[in-house]
Protein backbone atom coordinates (compact mmCIF):
# COMPACT_ATOMS: atom_id res chain seq x y z
CA UNK A 1 0.00 0.00 0.00
CA UNK A 2 1.32 3.52 -0.62
CA UNK A 3 2.40 5.34 2.21
CA UNK A 4 2.04 9.97 2.05
CA UNK A 5 5.72 10.20 0.49
CA UNK A 6 4.34 8.06 -2.59
CA UNK A 7 1.77 10.50 -3.25
CA UNK A 8 1.31 13.19 -5.73
CA UNK A 9 3.21 16.09 -4.40
CA UNK A 10 -0.02 18.23 -4.01
CA UNK A 11 -2.07 15.25 -1.71
CA UNK A 12 1.07 15.56 0.67
CA UNK A 13 -0.40 17.57 3.90
CA UNK A 14 3.12 19.38 4.31
CA UNK A 15 3.44 20.27 0.67
CA UNK A 16 -0.06 21.19 0.38
CA UNK A 17 -0.02 23.09 3.23
CA UNK A 18 2.98 25.44 1.95
CA UNK A 19 1.17 25.42 -1.48
CA UNK A 20 -2.56 25.95 -0.45
CA UNK A 21 -2.10 27.25 2.89
CA UNK A 22 -3.33 25.25 6.11
CA UNK A 23 -6.81 26.28 5.56
CA UNK A 24 -7.15 23.81 2.67
CA UNK A 25 -6.47 20.97 4.63
CA UNK A 26 -8.90 18.79 6.46
CA UNK A 27 -8.50 18.23 10.38
CA UNK A 28 -6.93 14.41 9.37
CA UNK A 29 -4.29 16.00 7.58
CA UNK A 30 -3.37 18.60 10.21
CA UNK A 31 -3.78 15.85 13.02
CA UNK A 32 -1.38 13.92 10.43
CA UNK A 33 1.23 16.52 10.13
CA UNK A 34 1.78 16.81 13.49
CA UNK A 35 1.78 13.09 14.99
CA UNK A 36 4.39 12.77 11.77
CA UNK A 37 3.84 9.35 10.55
CA UNK A 38 1.41 5.98 10.41
CA UNK A 39 2.52 2.43 10.41
CA UNK A 40 3.23 0.08 7.37
CA UNK A 41 -0.03 -0.20 5.45
CA UNK A 42 -1.56 2.88 7.38
CA UNK A 43 -0.54 6.24 6.79
CA UNK A 44 -0.98 8.94 9.72
CA UNK A 45 -3.35 10.66 6.99
CA UNK A 46 -5.61 7.64 6.92
CA UNK A 47 -4.56 6.79 10.48
CA UNK A 48 -6.47 10.22 11.85
CA UNK A 49 -9.53 9.60 9.55
CA UNK A 50 -10.11 6.76 11.42
CA UNK A 51 -9.81 8.35 14.32
CA UNK A 52 -11.63 11.68 13.95
CA UNK A 53 -13.99 9.41 12.58
CA UNK A 54 -14.80 7.54 15.57
CA UNK A 55 -15.44 10.46 17.05
CA UNK A 56 -17.80 12.26 14.38
CA UNK A 57 -15.27 13.93 13.31
CA UNK A 58 -15.27 16.48 15.84
CA UNK A 59 -12.38 17.92 17.30
CA UNK A 60 -14.52 18.77 20.42
CA UNK A 61 -15.01 15.02 21.33
CA UNK A 62 -11.62 14.09 20.31
CA UNK A 63 -10.63 16.92 23.00
CA UNK A 64 -12.48 14.41 25.22
CA UNK A 65 -10.61 11.37 24.75
CA UNK A 66 -7.91 10.05 27.29
CA UNK A 67 -4.69 8.89 26.46
CA UNK A 68 -5.47 5.63 27.32
CA UNK A 69 -8.58 6.04 24.53
CA UNK A 70 -6.11 7.04 21.65
CA UNK A 71 -3.30 4.22 22.65
CA UNK A 72 -5.79 1.66 21.61
CA UNK A 73 -5.52 2.34 17.72
CA UNK A 74 -2.92 0.26 15.99
CA UNK A 75 0.21 3.16 15.46
CA UNK A 76 -1.14 5.53 18.09
CA UNK A 77 1.66 5.20 20.75
CA UNK A 78 1.77 7.49 23.57
CA UNK A 79 3.74 10.25 21.69
CA UNK A 80 1.74 10.59 19.54
CA UNK A 81 -1.66 10.51 21.74
CA UNK A 82 -0.16 13.07 23.49
CA UNK A 83 0.16 14.94 20.31
CA UNK A 84 -3.29 15.26 19.52
CA UNK A 85 -4.41 15.86 22.94
CA UNK A 86 -1.95 18.57 23.46
CA UNK A 87 -3.24 20.07 19.70
CA UNK A 88 -6.74 19.84 20.90
CA UNK A 89 -6.31 21.42 24.45
CA UNK A 90 -4.03 24.56 22.01
CA UNK A 91 -7.36 25.08 20.25
CA UNK A 92 -9.24 25.51 23.35
CA UNK A 93 -6.80 27.83 24.79
CA UNK A 94 -7.17 30.08 21.52
CA UNK A 95 -11.08 29.95 21.83
CA UNK A 96 -10.50 31.32 25.20
CA UNK A 97 -8.17 33.96 24.82
CA UNK A 98 -10.72 35.86 22.37
CA UNK A 99 -13.63 35.60 24.81
CA UNK A 100 -11.11 36.78 27.46
CA UNK A 101 -10.57 40.23 25.43
CA UNK A 102 -14.14 40.70 25.60
CA UNK A 103 -14.01 43.74 27.73
CA UNK A 104 -17.59 43.25 29.67
CA UNK A 105 -19.27 40.91 31.07
CA UNK A 106 -23.16 42.04 30.97
CA UNK A 107 -24.98 38.92 30.54
CA UNK A 108 -25.84 34.99 31.11
CA UNK A 109 -24.23 34.97 27.67
CA UNK A 110 -21.56 36.61 28.36
CA UNK A 111 -20.70 34.75 31.42
CA UNK A 112 -21.53 31.54 29.35
CA UNK A 113 -19.43 32.22 26.52
CA UNK A 114 -16.41 32.80 28.68
CA UNK A 115 -16.38 29.77 30.52
CA UNK A 116 -17.02 27.60 27.35
CA UNK A 117 -13.61 27.45 26.29
CA UNK A 118 -12.51 26.23 29.19
CA UNK A 119 -15.51 23.57 30.48
CA UNK A 120 -17.15 22.27 27.44
CA UNK A 121 -14.32 18.97 27.02
CA UNK A 122 -15.07 18.20 31.10
CA UNK A 123 -15.73 15.05 32.17
CA UNK A 124 -15.81 15.95 35.74
CA UNK A 125 -17.88 18.93 37.14
CA UNK A 126 -15.61 22.12 38.21
CA UNK A 127 -16.64 25.43 39.71
CA UNK A 128 -14.89 28.48 38.83
CA UNK A 129 -15.62 32.40 40.31
CA UNK A 130 -15.81 35.01 37.82
CA UNK A 131 -14.44 37.98 39.19
CA UNK A 132 -15.42 41.45 38.01
CA UNK A 133 -14.58 45.22 38.29
CA UNK A 134 -17.50 47.86 39.24
CA UNK A 135 -18.31 48.52 35.36
CA UNK A 136 -18.02 44.30 34.68
CA UNK A 137 -14.69 44.26 32.83
CA UNK A 138 -13.21 41.15 33.54
CA UNK A 139 -10.41 40.79 36.72
CA UNK A 140 -9.91 37.19 36.36
CA UNK A 141 -11.69 34.03 36.74
CA UNK A 142 -10.67 31.39 39.84
CA UNK A 143 -11.03 27.58 40.36
CA UNK A 144 -12.87 27.02 42.92
CA UNK A 145 -13.48 23.09 43.13
CA UNK A 146 -13.24 19.95 40.96
CA UNK A 147 -15.16 16.93 41.58
CA UNK A 148 -16.89 13.57 40.40
CA UNK A 149 -19.31 13.46 37.25
CA UNK A 150 -22.40 14.27 39.66
CA UNK A 151 -21.49 17.11 42.01
CA UNK A 152 -18.32 18.77 43.78
CA UNK A 153 -18.05 20.78 46.82
CA UNK A 154 -17.62 24.36 46.92
CA UNK A 155 -16.30 26.40 50.20
CA UNK A 156 -18.13 29.81 50.04
CA UNK A 157 -15.35 30.90 52.80
CA UNK A 158 -13.05 30.23 49.84
CA UNK A 159 -14.90 31.88 47.23
CA UNK A 160 -15.01 35.07 49.48
CA UNK A 161 -11.50 35.24 50.47
CA UNK A 162 -10.69 35.18 46.48
CA UNK A 163 -13.17 37.75 45.70
CA UNK A 164 -11.87 40.42 48.40
CA UNK A 165 -8.03 39.22 47.89
CA UNK A 166 -8.89 40.14 43.99
CA UNK A 167 -10.62 43.63 45.04
CA UNK A 168 -14.05 42.14 43.15
CA UNK A 169 -16.53 43.78 43.80
CA UNK A 170 -18.92 41.48 41.62
CA UNK A 171 -18.57 38.50 40.93
CA UNK A 172 -20.57 35.41 38.54
CA UNK A 173 -20.12 31.52 39.55
CA UNK A 174 -20.14 28.97 36.80
CA UNK A 175 -19.84 25.31 36.99
CA UNK A 176 -20.76 22.74 34.42
CA UNK A 177 -22.74 19.46 34.35
CA UNK A 178 -21.05 16.63 32.44
CA UNK A 179 -24.51 15.26 32.16
CA UNK A 180 -25.42 17.20 29.46
CA UNK A 181 -28.51 18.72 31.34
CA UNK A 182 -28.83 21.94 32.74
CA UNK A 183 -31.74 21.70 35.30
CA UNK A 184 -30.30 22.86 38.67
CA UNK A 185 -29.76 20.18 41.46
CA UNK A 186 -31.40 20.86 44.97
CA UNK A 187 -27.13 20.75 46.06
CA UNK A 188 -26.81 24.04 42.78
CA UNK A 189 -29.87 25.53 44.67
CA UNK A 190 -28.46 25.25 48.17
CA UNK A 191 -24.96 26.83 46.48
CA UNK A 192 -26.79 29.49 45.19
CA UNK A 193 -28.38 30.59 48.22
CA UNK A 194 -25.43 30.73 50.64
CA UNK A 195 -23.20 32.48 48.00
CA UNK A 196 -25.93 35.26 48.22
CA UNK A 197 -25.87 35.35 51.31
CA UNK A 198 -22.57 35.70 51.79
CA UNK A 199 -22.29 38.01 49.05
CA UNK A 200 -24.76 40.41 50.29
CA UNK A 201 -22.63 40.68 53.61
CA UNK A 202 -19.42 41.44 52.06
CA UNK A 203 -21.42 44.00 49.76
CA UNK A 204 -20.30 41.88 46.94
CA UNK A 205 -22.66 42.30 43.67
CA UNK A 206 -23.64 38.38 42.70
CA UNK A 207 -24.42 38.70 39.09
CA UNK A 208 -25.24 35.10 38.19
CA UNK A 209 -24.52 31.53 38.73
CA UNK A 210 -24.75 29.85 35.66
CA UNK A 211 -25.00 25.94 34.79
CA UNK A 212 -23.13 25.46 31.29
CA UNK A 213 -24.00 21.62 29.54
CA UNK A 214 -22.70 21.43 26.26
CA UNK A 215 -24.20 23.83 24.13
CA UNK A 216 -27.11 25.35 26.47
CA UNK A 217 -26.44 27.14 30.10
CA UNK A 218 -29.20 27.50 32.96
CA UNK A 219 -29.36 31.23 33.98
CA UNK A 220 -29.89 31.50 37.78
CA UNK A 221 -30.34 35.40 37.27
CA UNK A 222 -32.62 35.37 34.08
CA UNK A 223 -34.80 32.71 35.93
CA UNK A 224 -35.46 35.04 38.90
CA UNK A 225 -33.97 32.59 41.11
CA UNK A 226 -30.90 34.59 42.06
CA UNK A 227 -31.46 34.97 46.03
Amino acid sequence: MKTIKDWASDDRPREKMIAKGAESLSNAELMAILIGSGIPGISAVDLMRQILGDYNDSLKLLGRATLKDLMKYKGMGEAKAITVLAACQLAQRRLSENVHEKKRISSSRDVYDFFLPLMQDLSIEECHLLLLRQNLTVIGETLLSKGGITGTAVDIRLAMKRAILSDAPVVALCHNHPSGSTNPSTQDDHLTHELFQACRLMNIHLLDHVILADGDFYSYSENGRLQ
